[in-house]
């Protein structure tokens, strides 16, 4: 008994799927507007992937506008004293993986008179220049976070709260670039 009702289970969903299919494989109205209706009616994709937004493509953005971004910021940040007046952004953070991780360390170097090459050592995890060779510790083979950065180079400082308030500071500078 128990075999039959697990046929008849499998029969009703069979029938069920291929109704199923049959309904979303429908070509919709026929005649000059057909195509139209059809993209308004038609279910979303059964893909999952594509339920997903993926982020914009950032190479179709114009160069202009980083041009611009990197512009407006450069000099946000020298009027607020964080980088001196003849530095450029993009040549200072080019070694730094991501605009808003040296953002924040510049910041976290104006608040507490940080080495900004040493600093910047510290969190890309390469020391070349002689410039580096003064800051304190062993050369390091891995990055640091930007709080143990701060904590190797002033260890009396709270690095996790100054790391948190310099990528507050930074994200706000961001926000204001962007806009």
């Amino acid at each position: 008994m128990k075999k039959q009702w697990i046929v008849v289970g499998i029969a009703v969903m069979g029938v069920s799927l291929t109704a199923f299919g049959a309904a979303a494989q429908d070509p919709g109205p026929q005649g000059a507007g057909a195509s139209e209706a059809a993209k308004s009616s038609a279910p979303h994709s059964l893909n999952p992937v594509k339920w997903v937004k993926k982020a914009p493509n950032t190479t179709t953005e114009q160069p202009d506008a980083k041009t611009d971004q990197n512009t407006m910021l450069t000099s946000a940040l020298q009027t607020q004293g964080v980088i001196p007046a003849d530095t450029d952004l993009k040549n200072t953070c080019s070694p730094i993986k991501g605009l808003d991780e040296c953002v924040a360390a510049l910041h976290a170097r104006h608040n507490l008179g940080l080495d900004f090459d040493c600093l910047k050592s510290n969190l890309t995890g390469t020391r070349t220049d002689a410039a580096t060779s003064s800051c304190k510790g062993e050369p390091r083979k891995r990055a640091m976070s930007l709080s143990n950065a701060i904590r190797a180079l002033k260890p009396g400082a709270n690095a996790k709260a100054e790391a948190k308030n310099a990528e507050k500071q930074a994200h706000e500078d961001l926000k204001r670039g962007r806009t």
